[in-house]
């Protein structure tokens, strides 16, 4: 079993919980209200770029150059595919809620999450920061496999879905967790669950505040 098997298997219920929610099945489904995904690829957008100089610190970081064109393929996929993607999605689901206008600015809850991956980026090597990232990544692709074969036909939700499904993106995600193993070495998960698990506890988070659109307090009363 590899470093990144051990890791999410060490996250039990929390990773889970990240299959399991009313987003991601309401997604599936078709159902999901088009103003909660517009709000949830409005956040996106602005946790890209965040997730995007954790990465450029994990190059930084890294101990050889193997370790840097890892960080540099990841960081080029997000730059470069991932927030061009959710451009489209976020005008595509636009047009589905032209009255869901939310205020430009990060909710606490992808607040939180930026700042802890940056917070790793920071203090941590490019072990930990792979650890940090690992779970956004993985988790992603292993939902969309999950659900691809009973996703809705919906104008915005299926080309989500069909984005993290594909071979390039899981291809990403398998290099990724063979480099965790790699880079982890003897240490193996040692120091690295409390990392990972806690990027997993940001995801769910992350579905949380989607869901309930959850902003600031003074921001949703003066709405």
């Amino acid at each position: 079993t590899g470093t990144a098997e051990r890791l999410r298997a060490g996250a039990g219920a929390a990773w889970a919980g990240l299959h399991d929610h009313p987003f991601v099945r309401e997604m599936a489904a078709g159902t999901l209200p088009p103003a909660k995904f517009r709000f949830y690829v409005e956040q996106n957008l602005m946790y890209l770029p965040e997730f995007a100089r954790a990465l450029a610190l994990g190059a930084a970081k890294a101990r050889d150059e193997a370790e840097m064109r890892l960080f540099a393929a990841a960081l080029t996929e997000v730059l470069e595919v991932e927030i061009p993607k959710n451009r489209e999605l976020r005008d595509q689901v636009a047009a589905l809620a032209p009255d869901a206008v939310f205020p430009p600015v990060m909710a606490p809850a992808n607040r939180a999450y930026t700042s802890y991956l940056l917070q790793v980026a920071h203090q941590g090597g490019p072990v930990e920061v792979m650890a940090a990232i690992m779970p956004c990544a993985w988790s992603y692709g292993e939902i969309a496999a999950v659900i691809g074969d009973e996703v809705a036909d919906h104008p915005v939700y299926t080309g989500w879905v069909r984005f993290f499904q594909s071979p390039g993106y899981h291809a990403l995600v398998d290099e990724l967790k063979g480099q965790l193993h790699r880079m982890a070495g003897e240490r193996g998960a040692d120091g690295l669950q409390e990392v990972f698990t806690t990027s997993v506890r940001m995801e769910r988070g992350f579905w949380d505040m989607a869901y309930a659109t959850a902003q600031w307090p003074d921001l949703e009363e003066a709405a």
